[in-house]
């Protein structure tokens, strides 16, 4: 048998004598340069996480602080939806970034406690909350533009209320249900302190609590249904838009372009923001067809020290990590601020506009008052 202390950087006769922590930090920093083994990386992506993390927070809060000081805006069906999507995006950037940049900035992955199961159901929650949302805003503006004369009467303000309480009640449960079937069929090791990723993700956590079958099938079955029907959703709404365009143009002679190109444009920002979930299907798809987890246990192994991830897993793992966090970068610039209502309400908040628009007012007020002639004037005959 050979000598596990030998070969382990966690079991040399240096760290024998030191308290267990020392050796917890050892193997976290052995296992983060399996996921990283080039170092001026890890620079790199602190840098991108940060700028992803910033920029999501800044637009995000924008967006609904504009939504909520207009009274034109914060009761339309179409932004109530909007401000549910960018608390989605709130809570999976707040959940997912900072313990990622955490993990980089350390070295180490990610060491399981309490806040991996916290990251597990909120981070669930949040992307299956923003996939329905965006799901019912795209049948809101099914709605409205091809029920233009019934929207009204369709949609009310206590169906969307229902509507986005239903939305959380079935991301929570899902989040719940999964954590549940997690600590009922998993099994964790009593020295399995270190996680093999930098965040707690589903394949992480499942393949940390001996990964199960009955929790990996849920999941995936779940995912993959929400995600066809969203697709499907998408599909369903946008052609039938695009026909009543087409129809309306049509008797005029005139070219449909502008609502070709609306719907090119929604199409390929869909794309982008549903891209971390079709690479994980598709991660799920290819790892399930060759018969082993997400995070594959390398070949390579130093002799009977813990393995480490394959370099397949890893870059599948750092890619979804990179782009779990593009979506809420997205999408307030796609359903917020890219409104000709909301850029309306952004320029009557900032003063200066409202300053020049003062300005450019008082010269033709000055001119107007110019032609009015006094009676006692002798032009006033």
């Amino acid at each position: 048998m050979p000598n596990r202390s030998s070969e382990c950087p966690w079991h040399s006769p240096e760290n024998q004598t030191e308290p267990r922590v020392t050796d917890h930090q050892a193997r976290a920093e052995h296992l983060f340069h399996f996921i990283i083994p080039y170092e001026p990386t890890v620079p790199a992506l602190i840098c991108l996480f940060v700028v992803l993390t910033v920029f999501s927070l800044l637009a995000n809060v924008v967006t609904v602080y504009i939504i909520q000081r207009s009274d034109d805006l914060s009761w339309q069906p179409r932004f109530v939806f909007c401000k549910n999507l960018i608390l989605s995006d709130l809570l999976q950037t707040v959940t997912f970034a900072p313990p990622v940049i955490y993990s980089l900035a350390e070295h180490q992955t990610m060491a399981f406690s309490g806040w991996c199961y916290i990251q597990y159901v909120v981070g669930g929650a949040s992307i299956f909350s923003s996939l329905t949302t965006i799901t019912c805003m795209a049948l809101e503006r099914y709605l409205f533009v091809c029920f233009a004369l019934q929207y009204t009467v369709m949609v009310t303000q206590e169906r969307i209320r229902t509507v986005v309480i239903l939305v959380w009640v079935y991301s929570i449960s899902y989040g719940l249900l999964s954590l549940g079937l997690v600590l009922y069929e998993g099994r964790q090791e009593d020295d399995a302190h270190v996680t093999m990723g930098l965040l707690c993700e589903p394949d992480i956590i499942e393949q940390h609590m001996g990964s199960p079958r009955a929790p990996a099938i849920f999941r995936k079955v779940m995912g993959s249904l929400t995600l066809l029907l969203c697709l499907l959703v998408h599909a369903f709404s946008y052609f039938k838009m695009y026909r009543n365009a087409s129809n309306a143009v049509v008797p005029f002679n005139e070219s449909n372009t502008a609502a070709r190109r609306t719907v090119l444009f929604y199409c390929g920002m869909l794309f982008l923001q549903l891209l971390p979930l079709l690479v994980k299907v598709a991660s799920d798809a290819l790892w399930e067809f060759r018969g082993t987890g997400a995070i594959e246990l390398s070949s390579g192994s130093r002799g009977h020290c813990e393995h480490g991830p394959s370099a397949t897993a890893a870059v599948f793992h750092l890619a979804l990590l990179a782009l779990v966090l593009v979506p809420p970068c997205v999408n307030p610039l796609v359903y917020g601020l890219r409104s000709v209502e909301l850029r309306t309400a952004l320029t009557k908040l900032l003063p200066w506009r409202t300053r020049n628009r003062g300005d450019e007012g008082r010269p033709r007020e000055i001119v107007w008052l110019r032609n009015i002639v006094h009676p006692g004037h002798p032009e006033a005959g």
